[in-house]
């Protein structure tokens, strides 16, 4: 078990704010941490790692990386790190990447071979893309076979397509080896596929903690549907109002009221939710 009990001041996205966190977390769990931006959730990875000082007490299946009196240097906490940045070797190959963190090639050969890169293990890692050089990024973070796997949006800067194949070799290598795994993301299908548990943070605290379905759904009462938004415009059309709302990558049109209309402004936070609807799912 990982236990973390964090303090330390610090200034977010509305000024100064005290970053306080206690977590318990259990061999094998995929904690997806989640939050707005400037809530924490990097530095309390980068605290993790011990790569800031704080008032904190962090142990890990009994030993203590972290108290008033212990304070364990980075490279010797067993962690992982996969990040935006890929931080490889520009003058390495894809393997030489690998057994630079440690000289053990029949690791390196199956990680290399879950992540389909096998074929590219002699190629030099600039001629590489972007997906590529992420799965790089993570069979190297493996290659010491640490107890926690820190990862900060990896896969944000990625398209669909590939991210959704990252995602599930990240899932396969955390079932493999069983790494507890804490991952920073703010994508909520990326956070469904991935985690056992989900954190949120709000301001530096844990505002919600739980399944992904419990935390992340947010229907109530009888509504069948429910999505969050922003309003982009409300035009006149007749004697109606249309809201066009942007929702992830769609957009899309809400009859209004007048009434309703005057309640609300452009550019805020909004949530379409409906109780009666027939849903068709197509291809």
């Amino acid at each position: 078990m990982i236990k973390i009990d964090i303090n330390k001041e610090l200034i977010g996205s509305n000024g100064k704010m005290n970053l306080d966190v206690n977590l318990h977390i259990y061999k094998g769990d995929f904690v997806a941490l989640t939050g707005l931006s400037g809530s924490g959730k990097t530095t309390l990875l980068r605290i993790i790692a011990g790569l800031e000082e704080s008032n904190s007490h962090i142990s890990v299946n009994g030993k203590i990386w972290q108290d008033e009196k212990t304070n364990i240097p980075v490279q010797k906490r067993q962690i992982g790190f996969v990040f935006q940045d890929y931080a490889l070797f520009p003058n390495m190959s894809v393997i030489e990447n690998l057994l630079f963190v440690k000289n053990d090639i029949k690791l390196a050969n199956e990680l290399l071979e879950i992540t389909e890169l096998s074929k590219l293990k002699n190629r030099n890692v600039t001629t590489l893309s972007g997906g590529q050089k992420q799965r790089v990024s993570l069979c190297r973070a493996l290659m010491n076979r640490p107890k926690l796997l820190l990862m900060d949006e990896p896969l944000s800067a990625l398209d669909p397509a590939i991210r959704t194949k990252l995602q599930d070799e990240i899932l396969t290598l955390h079932k493999k080896f069983n790494i507890t795994t804490i991952m920073v993301s703010h994508d909520p299908s990326e956070i469904y596929r991935l985690s056992n548990k989900v954190v949120v943070l709000q301001n530096g605290i844990v505002i919600k903690e739980g399944n992904a379905k419990d935390v992340l759904l947010k229907t109530s009462g009888s509504a069948k549907f429910s999505f969050e938004g922003e309003l982009l415009d409300i035009v006149k059309i007749d004697v109606i109002y249309v809201a066009i709302i942007s929702i992830g990558q769609q957009l899309v049109e809400v009859a209004l009221s007048e009434d309703e209309a005057k309640g609300l402004e452009i550019g805020s936070k909004v949530r379409v939710s409906t109780k009666a609807f027939s849903p068709t799912i197509s291809l």
